[in-house]
């Protein structure tokens, strides 16, 4: 532990000031063409400043709740806002990305710092161990993506998304012949290695240890800005380069497993975070549902989920983190808050509710979006498991409610503005 210094405080302060200069600068260039950059490796349209920007305000967000919370906690740590400013501009190049060899290193520049900060609370031993994790798993994520994008080139000879597209295009890959099982593999691990970085089901394994043993601000950061960015990435990838029916099926599946483990694992769950973490793998399948369709109307569905997913977490992040100097872990320890802080309360009442996907809030309006774009393509299946799941899912996320106004607390949580 040490003082708050006012290197951390100055740091936080340049960082929120360098987000938001980012995008007002961003806000005021937006393109009439779609332009492509630094030899087609790069591509400014419409979509990549929409979510570059989007990604920007979650980040600003994320560096606005750090301003208190290295003071409460007093830590001497602020490469971390550097190194989640860096990540950041890792993820906008990842946004922007036109070709595979810029994909990939976007994206390792983006998991090069989310190791350290994992691990960035040094006296702890949850941290330690949720930066080593994320690290071994994310090492091995990030090889399988690289040889998925070997495979592509060395089966095409091409590693730009626009000369894939128009290769790919009117072109059946099946498992028959070599070139084309080569190219199946290809896209296989390509596709493996984007959903453990987003952490679906079945490659979620690491997701709900790092986020329970990082630091409460780098788990937010982990659940906000990761998801637009890779969402984003994967669009361009799969939509417009390798769109096929065959990967349709996978994401398909992984959207059922991902919503069928979320809601049934967080049931189980008495830590806040690690609930948090499970409701997140939970949410990915819902945001697959817009993405396995493969229409007009299901990426619409999914970029709008995107955008309610990311305001809930931000604002039930800001409570937790409100609430961070009683060291709270336990959702029991929540019990009677609505007698000592009727506002947080009914705030996080509020974000439950709309998690739980109760009309009219948003979370409603995102659910169903996305259900009636399930419906919309023929995926009557996928649309009837995300009705059941988020039936299932009302019992953790209103047990937040009951606990905050019917329960007697084992400790009293006070809160000082």
């Amino acid at each position: 532990k040490y003082d708050y210094p006012p290197l951390v405080c100055n740091v936080s302060w340049l960082g929120l000031l360098s987000v938001l200069i980012t995008i007002l600068l961003i806000a005021s260039s937006a393109p009439l063409t779609v332009a492509n950059l630094f030899y087609n490796n790069l591509i400014i349209d419409n979509f990549t400043y929409f979510c570059q920007i989007f990604l920007l305000i979650s980040t600003a967000s994320t560096v606005a709740m750090c301003l208190g919370y290295f003071k409460e906690e007093s830590l001497n740590a602020f490469e971390s806002i550097v190194l989640i400013l860096l990540s950041t501009c890792s993820m906008l190049f990842m946004i922007s990305a036109y070709d595979l060899i810029a994909m990939y290193l976007a994206i390792e520049l983006q998991s090069l710092c989310f190791y350290v900060i994992a691990a960035s609370k040094r006296d702890s031993e949850f941290s330690t161990e949720a930066g080593l994790k994320y690290f071994i798993l994310g090492a091995f994520s990030s090889g399988i993506l690289l040889f998925g994008c070997s495979m592509i080139y060395g089966f095409t000879g091409v590693t730009n998304f626009e000369e894939l597209a128009k290769i790919f295009t009117g072109y059946e890959i099946t498992l028959f012949g070599a070139q084309s099982s080569g190219i199946f593999m290809g896209i296989l691990f390509i596709a493996v290695g984007f959903l453990s970085k987003i952490t679906a089901v079945p490659f979620h394994m690491w997701a709900p240890d790092v986020y329970e043993g990082s630091p409460t601000l780098v788990t937010a950061f982990f659940s906000i800005a990761p998801k637009i960015s890779i969402l984003a990435n994967m669009l361009r990838v799969f939509i417009y380069s390798f769109y096929d029916p065959t990967w349709q099926q996978l994401f398909f599946f992984c959207s059922i497993a991902s919503m069928i483990l979320g809601a049934l694992a967080a049931m189980a769950q008495n830590k806040v975070k690690r609930l948090l973490a499970y409701s997140s793998i939970g949410h990915v399948g819902y945001l697959f549902i817009g993405f396995s369709c493969g229409t007009i109307e299901g990426i619409q569905s999914l970029l709008i989920s995107v955008f309610i997913y990311v305001l809930m977490t931000i604002n039930v992040f800001a409570v937790v983190l409100a609430l961070r100097q009683n060291r709270f872990k336990y959702i029991a320890d929540l019990g009677a808050l609505a007698k000592t802080n009727p506002i947080l309360a009914i705030t996080l009442s509020i974000i439950m509710f709309s998690y739980a996907g109760i009309p009219p809030l948003a979370g409603f309006c995102s659910k169903f979006y996305l259900f009636f774009a399930a419906l919309g393509c023929g995926s009557y299946l996928l649309a009837l498991i995300g009705v059941v799941t988020s039936v299932i899912s009302c019992f953790y996320y209103i047990r937040f409610v009951k606990i905050m106004y019917f329960d007697t607390p084992k400790k009293w949580i006070l809160y000082k503005p």
